[in-house]
């Protein structure tokens, strides 16, 4: 059986393609499914993918990997800058967590400069646009020591 990586995104991450295209892209959370699965599947992966508006969906869903998964992708989007109960969270998952951002986060607001979510990341990957994704899978595989398919 494939280990499983539980990939999850934040709010309005539903409208990629949509909201602020000069920012994130005109690609969408679908097609950054797509990729996830289509990687994975190349890195021997089973790729659950999240997305909610609800920071309590977000936990549940990570609360739910500490049993099955065996790393997480999580691009928090708004409540990295705010959420200490994902941070709560992931801190109870004891696999390898890759932080993503679609921009780089470091040449916007100063408020998007401060990350809950990076003091317990394996990783951080920001301004690497949607490719930001198969890059975490790829470390996380790297890190689990998935066996290529």
């Amino acid at each position: 059986m494939s280990p499983i990586v539980v990939v999850l995104n934040g709010p309005n991450l539903n409208l990629l393609g949509k909201r602020e295209p000069e920012i994130y892209g005109r690609e969408t959370l679908a097609d950054v499914e797509a990729d996830c699965r289509r990687v994975g599947g190349e890195l021997g992966l089973s790729i659950e993918f999240h997305q909610s508006n609800r920071e309590y969906e977000i936990i549940d869903w990570i609360h739910s990997a500490r049993e099955r998964a065996a790393g997480i992708v999580i691009n928090p989007a708004a409540f990295t800058h705010t959420s200490v109960a994902i941070l709560d969270a992931l801190n109870a998952f004891e696999g390898p967590i890759i932080e993503v951002h679609i921009s780089n986060v470091h040449k916007r607001e100063p408020f998007r400069h401060h990350s809950y979510v990076s003091g317990v990341a394996s990783g951080v990957i920001v301004g690497c646009g949607m490719q930001g994704y198969t890059l975490a899978l790829h470390r996380i595989a790297k890190l689990i020591g998935a066996p290529k398919q």
